[in-house]
């Protein structure tokens, strides 16, 4: 197997699209993330939204979401501490998203991956301030596809 070189924080949106469908940038970069070639990294938060979300859109993918993040080798952190959190306050529009981005900062992450365009991606100050790449699946893949192909 590879040594992962390449670190990609997921959000809870980018894991319940990778878990529903088995097509997609989404699943792409899972199925890298369990083949060895990227790191996978969520925060306890980003598991419990997933498994929130995946029990009221999808209950049957539960089961092998789960396995999934299993096959993957994430690594699951802590979420940051309310210190660091309140620190960074106005980083995000949306105060609920604020331990994510801390979270991805804190374990400096090459990608910040995420289907949250409003809150995330259309607000180029989230990436500024934080100093964090942010984008969607399919620009999260064909970045690590050029970082593969050196």
């Amino acid at each position: 197997m590879p040594k992962a070189q390449i670190s990609l924080f997921f959000d809870s949106s980018a894991l319940v699209a990778g878990a529903i469908s088995s097509q997609g940038a989404s699943r792409a970069l899972l199925n890298l993330a369990g083949a060895g070639y990227i790191d996978l990294l969520v925060t306890e938060q980003v598991i419990v939204e997933t498994e929130r979300a995946l029990a009221r859109k999808a209950p049957k993918a539960l089961p092998a979401y789960r396995e999934m993040i299993l096959s993957t080798s994430a690594q699951i952190l802590p979420d940051p501490p309310l210190s660091e959190v309140l620190m960074h306050q106005g980083i995000i529009s949306h105060p609920v998203d604020v331990p994510i981005v801390v979270a991805a900062m804190r374990a400096k992450v090459d990608f910040l991956v995420t289907i949250n365009r409003r809150h995330f991606i259309d607000d180029p100050d989230v990436a500024n301030q934080s100093g964090l790449r942010i984008g969607p699946p399919d620009d999260a893949l064909e970045w690590v596809r050029a970082q593969l192909s050196y």
